[in-house]
């Protein structure tokens, strides 16, 4: 049998927070691998729905090295598959060591190798050691479907946001959308513009929406100068802002409730048949029902001791868990808004590399990559 293949530092995680890393990393001199199971750097944005534009401009949304291509409007909000060809771009660029196409199944302590400290990773393509491990798997792994799905009728088109492309997949016909984030607004949008039948939006709580644009500046210009982006979780701001949630980003859906193409409803309650139940009492017959209900983490995987609370969440200091050489990254409030962003993963980055970095005396640290 061929023994494990070591690497000082194993990231799990092909996507922004992973690639990120790696490039602080490689300029450090450390060596590493990535383990993504994607096929393609950026599949993870290539298939998201098919309208999908980003709310941060292009300005946000570099890497640490990665400045805005000159052909393009760096205040223009890119779509999903520029920001995935950018990814991919960039791991090409960077020369990062990348295995796609490769899932984990099990992380534990080495049994061989504890007193080293090193940890066993044992993926759908062989298995690998190492004593420092970065988990970059993000907050969208496990899409989240409310039981009362299972009450629907089979007549009743139902997707999640995660599989959701376009208008053409759904029947004609009453549609709800159930779940107002930013990608649940975005769709109710979409299809009261491009859908025959009446839209319905079903939220737990009033959305609070906000412009794009202030003044000709995005807000997340506005955020980054009043503070708002980068306000740590430990701050009494971050905090209040942490336990709201995002606001919905964009007039349109505004717009759309106020002219009544999209007919907002408070929380659902209950499902029959084809029928929904609003807690207001409320009923509406449904043809299609696109859940905007979030995605749960799934770290089944995960089979070291301290390292998740009991209902499955991470337990870390800004990345920094109790269990030697294992940290976490692009988690969302991870220390602040910025931490699940695109462009403000590398905070976070830098962060953890100043303690990878304490294990490999021998490593550059003039890491200037911004």
């Amino acid at each position: 049998m061929t023994s494990p293949q070591y690497y000082p530092v194993i990231i799990i995680g092909a996507g922004q927070a992973g690639l990120s890393m790696a490039a602080l990393l490689q300029t450090a001199q450390v060596d590493y691998l990535i383990i993504g199971k994607e096929r393609r750097v950026g599949d993870q944005w290539r298939e998201r729905y098919d309208s999908l534009r980003l709310f941060t401009p292009r300005w946000m949304n570099c890497l640490p090295g990665q400045t805005v291509p000159p052909d393009r409007d760096p205040a223009g909000y890119p779509h999903k598959d520029e920001v995935a060809d950018a990814l991919e771009a960039y791991a090409h660029e960077q020369q990062l060591n990348v295995q796609l196409d490769t899932g984990v199944v099990r992380l534990a302590l080495s049994e061989q190798d504890s007193a080293a400290g090193r940890y066993i990773v044992e993926t759908t393509r062989g298995a690998f050691l190492t004593s420092q491990l970065v988990i970059a798997t993000g907050p969208f792994q496990q899409p989240f479907i409310p039981d009362l799905a299972a009450n629907l009728s089979p007549e009743v088109y139902q997707v999640h946001t995660a599989t959701y492309r376009n208008p053409s997949q759904l029947q004609e016909g009453p549609v709800l959308v159930v779940g107002c984030g930013n990608s649940g607004a975005q769709i109710a949008v979409e299809l009261a513009e491009q859908h025959t039948g009446d839209v319905h939006l079903s939220v737990s709580e009033k959305p609070l929406i906000v412009p794009q644009n202030i003044l000709g500046k995005s807000i997340f210009w506005w955020f980054k100068v009043l503070g708002v982006y980068k306000a740590h979780i430990d701050t009494a701001l971050g905090r209040r802002l942490s336990r709201r949630g995002d606001p919905v980003i964009g007039k349109e859906l505004k717009a759309h409730l106020r002219s009544g193409k999209v007919k907002l409803h408070p929380r659902t309650l209950a499902t029959d048949g084809g029928t929904v139940r609003f807690a207001d009492g409320e009923e509406i017959k449904v043809r299609n029902l696109v859940w905007g209900t979030g995605f749960v983490s799934d770290y089944s995987w995960l089979q070291v001791p301290g390292v998740l609370a009991e209902d499955g969440r991470p337990l870390h200091r800004r990345g920094v868990t109790n269990a030697p050489g294992i940290y976490f990254l692009g988690l969302p409030w991870q220390h602040n808004r910025a931490s699940a962003l695109i462009g403000g993963v590398s905070g976070d980055a830098h962060y953890l590399l100043s303690h990878l970095l304490s294990h490999f005396p021998e490593a550059n640290r003039d890491v200037s990559l911004a």
